[in-house]
Formats: structure tokens, C-alpha cells, sequence
């Protein structure tokens, strides 16, 4: 069983006119790469959730990655959280052990069929409203529904329908749960790229360390996750290229369009790149998943340097 994410975005790769990838720098990477470097994303939390059971482990890293997108703007969403300040996904992390230490009952699918605006607002408070809050409340009712009719309310029973298989989750959870169907339309051709439901599932993998509900199999078939982030610290190192239009957009934080071929080309590329480099390391670490160099990169880009360019800005549900 393959993972058609690679096949689907062969084609946008070899066809790309605004980014470009740069394989001299592949190989000065991975000279410079250590086994020891790897660390999980996670594991770099300023969070613990091993006071959670481990069903509801599950159903937080569900309900995560059900949230677990477009935290840019300007002012920049943040949250105080026992005495720090945390944006982006920490931030979220944060808003929902808040919710559970209020015991706001966040992790019960009843609870999020339910969900008012009111409540939701409670839960995400900042700084400012939280991009895409519409949607984020509309997804959460509908996983709530979805979670609860066909899977009695606890993502345990979608690994179960899966059978720990990886490649049979990622498509229980693209077509169950629509909100997680991640695909684009490059020249007439479908591009997939599951970013949060192939996330969901590394996080599963990773949190259980690969054992009892994290022993999955097909896991090493799963791509990058193709987000702002990656591809910023992949530009960084040289790796990705933008063409001069594109950069300029990027650099002047001008939005580029969800869908339009330079955003499609940005995450295409992104995903090979990883491949590209995971390719290289096997020779000296055989076991190497694209997304342990992923959760590398990720950690490597939140130490943000003044002279960082800017990562793309896209308005989207899927990252």
C-alpha cells in the first residue's frame, strides 16, 4: 500500500515555475545532520499530557489537529497561559488543557456537537479573535458529529476501523471527516496533501511510541506535512528557491491565494524536498521518517532570528 500523496505531486515538481529545488544544498544539509538531532515535535512542549488516560490522549490529538491551523495576522493571536505568553500551536495546546483544567468537558463529542460561539470564544480567548473562527467552530461541531454517530464519540474506534494501519487511517480520516480532505487543483489534476490528517497521525505514532494505539503499520509510508513553517526554514537553508515574483510576494507578506499554482507548488515542494533529504540519510540512518526530518525542521524554525524572511501567507483550513 502506497501513500498517493508522492504520485499526486510528482507532476506540480517537475512542472514548477515559481519554486525550485536546490540539490547541492540537500547534500550540505545531511552532512551536517545527526541522529540525536531528531526530536519530536511534541516532546519539545512546554506541555505534559500524562495525566490524560490514554483515550483521551486520543481524542485530544484529534480534537489538536482538528484546530491546528492559521494562527497568522496581524496582531499575531497569542494566549497567556500560567504566567507565558504562546501563539501558533502551543498556543493551542494550551487553550485546551485551560479548557480541561476548567473542566470544560472539550474532549467529549457531546460536548462539541453543542458547542456555542460563546463557549468556543471562551476556550480560544487571547489577545485578539482567532483567525477563521467560523470555521474552526463549524469544524469542531461537525468532528463532534461525525465522531459520535459513527465512532461513539472516541477516536480510539477510527484507529480500531483502521486496523493500526497508517495508510487506512489517513483515508478513514480524509473521507469521514471532510475538514481533513486536503487536496488541490493543479492544471486539472487533483494534488493531495493530508497535512493535518497524516500529522494526527504521527502525533499517534509518536505519543504512544510506536506501541499499543501508536503501533501503526505503514507508518515510514507518511510525507512531510506541508504547512508556513517547513517550507520557510527549507528556503533558509537554501533548499527551496523561490522565482523572483514569488519571493517579492513573500517578502512583502502580500497573500498568496489558497489554491493558486504558486501555493500548490510551495507544498509540493516542500513534501519532495523532505523526500529528497530523506533519501540521503537513509545511507546513514535507515530507519529515518520524512516526518522526523519534519519535526526537525519545525523545532529549527521556532528560533527565530531577526534577519528570518517572512513564511508565505495563506488563509486556509488545511494548515
Amino acid at each position: 500500500m502506497k501513500n498517493q500523496i508522492l504520485e499526486s505531486i510528482k507532476p506540480v515538481v517537475f512542472s514548477s515555475k515559481f519554486v525550485k529545488i536546490k540539490k547541492e544544498n540537500i547534500k550540505k544539509f545531511c552532512c551536517n545532520f545527526k541522529l540525536q538531532d531528531i526530536q519530536y515535535w511534541m516532546e519539545a512542549s512546554p506541555f505534559d499530557l500524562s495525566d490524560l488516560k490514554d483515550k483521551e490522549k486520543l481524542n485530544f490529538l484529534f480534537i489538536f489537529n482538528s484546530l491546528n491551523f492559521c494562527y497568522w495576522g496581524d496582531p499575531k493571536w497569542t494566549i497567556g497561559y500560567k504566567g507565558q505568553k504562546y501563539d501558533g500551536a502551543w498556543a493551542m495546546i494550551a487553550c485546551l488543557l485551560r479548557a480541561i483544567e476548567k473542566k470544560i468537558p472539550i474532549l467529549k463529542a457531546e460536548f462539541l456537537i453543542g458547542l456555542t460561539e460563546e463557549r468556543l470564544k471562551e476556550i480560544l480567548k487571547g489577545n485578539v479573535l482567532i483567525p477563521l473562527f467560523e470555521e474552526r467552530l463549524k469544524i469542531l461541531r461537525e468532528n463532534g458529529k461525525i465522531l459520535k454517530q459513527k465512532y461513539q464519540g472516541e477516536f480510539a474506534n477510527v484507529i480500531k476501523k483502521a486496523k493500526k494501519d497508517a495508510l487506512k487511517l489517513l483515508q478513514v480520516l480524509v473521507s469521514d471527516f471532510p475538514s481533513f480532505n486536503d487536496f488541490a487543483i493543479y492544471k486539472g489534476r487533483k494534488v493531495f496533501f493530508y497535512k493535518r490528517a497524516q500529522l494526527l497521525i504521527a502525533d499517534v505514532y509518536r505519543l504512544f511510541k510506536g506501541k499499543d494505539y501508536g503501533s501503526l503499520k505503514n507508518i515510514e509510508e507518511l510525507t512531510a506535512f506541508a504547512d508556513y513553517k517547513i517550507p520557510q526554514i527549507l528556503r533558509k537553508l537554501g533548499i527551496l528557491k523561490y522565482s523572483p515574483k514569488l519571493a517579492l510576494k513573500i517578502d512583502n507578506k502580500i497573500p498568496i491565494p489558497s489554491g493558486s499554482e504558486e501555493e500548490i507548488e510551495i507544498r509540493a515542494n516542500t513534501i519532495w524536498a523532505i523526500e529528497m533529504i530523506k533519501e540521503k540519510l537513509k545511507t546513514k540512518i535507515p530507519d529515518i521518517k520524512s516526518f522526523d526530518i519534519d519535526s526537525y525542521l519545525w523545532i529549527l524554525g521556532q528560533n527565530k532570528s531577526p534577519d528570518d524572511k517572512p513564511y508565505h501567507l495563506t488563509r486556509t483550513i488545511f494548515y
